[in-house]
């Protein structure tokens, strides 16, 4: 099997199931380990995975992009702390933005309900989710709804966005990178999340440290937009320290 394709194989392999091993592929491929990590290590050199130790994980493309049932199974727990730590940060805000993704959803269940609060969402489990409380008004931006990720785009999404002032919104993204920024595959994801930014008046940015250093197709945001980051302790201090010179604090749970 020549080298391009053995890495095609190995590049539907990990998109397929998420992550793959060395050790693994080597096993399957019936090739040293050394030629698997030379593989994965032009692949990443291309964009399309990330290096681990013994391993690698896909990175979201133009061309791929992992959906809601993959995002609530991969690594649950991270995201349940994020969401915790991210919902501290609501402070006195009356009206707020969630943005698209399981770490959002779970971040809306933990939403107080003992206050008024207006919910402005592109999401359609977000809503379902938090729509039954008494005290909370939700918005769902109108549009059409992306089966991958169950969530509105488009030019009635963007406009009805673009009438509103939000006191906070809570953004996620495909890639973080300080040098790209923050970015996405799909372009209508993209003018959703941006015109977002643009409406509210504090921005919060959570995401698993795996997004990190990674960058998509679209950008929509640079990190100097938010006043907060908070991810996981996978993200290592050092790095996190590197991010929050660019403006933002970078809480770590």
């Amino acid at each position: 099997m020549r080298g391009d394709e053995r890495q095609h194989r190995i590049l539907a392999l990990v998109r397929q199931s998420g992550q793959v091993e060395v050790t693994a592929l080597a096993s399957d491929f019936k090739v040293a380990p050394e030629t698997i990590r030379r593989d994965l290590s032009e692949l990443e050199r291309r964009g399309l995975v990330r290096r681990t130790h013994g391993g690698a994980y896909p990175v979201e493309s133009a061309g791929f992009e992992t959906d809601l049932a993959r995002r609530e199974t991969h690594q649950v727990e991270s995201k349940r702390r994020i969401a915790a730590a991210a919902v501290k940060l609501l402070g006195e805000a009356e009206t707020v933005f969630v943005d698209e993704g399981y770490t959002q959803q779970l971040l809306a269940a933990l939403l107080p309900t003992d206050r008024p609060l207006t919910v402005v969402t592109a999401s359609l489990p977000t809503a379902a989710a938090i729509a039954q409380s008494s005290e909370t008004t939700v918005l769902l931006l109108g549009g059409r709804v992306r089966g991958r990720t169950l969530a509105t785009v488009g030019s009635w999404a963007t406009q009805m966005l673009s009438s509103f002032v939000i006191d906070l919104a809570i953004m996620g993204a495909n890639g973080i990178s300080r040098d790209f920024g923050l970015t996405t595959p799909d372009p209508v994801v993209a003018d959703v999340k941006a015109q977002a930014v643009r409406s509210a008046r504090r921005r919060v940015l959570v995401g698993i440290h795996t997004k990190f250093g990674v960058s998509s197709f679209c950008r929509f945001a640079e990190i100097g937009d938010f006043e907060t980051v908070v991810t996981d302790t996978g993200l290592p201090a050092a790095e996190a320290h590197r991010y929050s010179l660019l403006g933002p604090s970078v809480i770590r749970v």
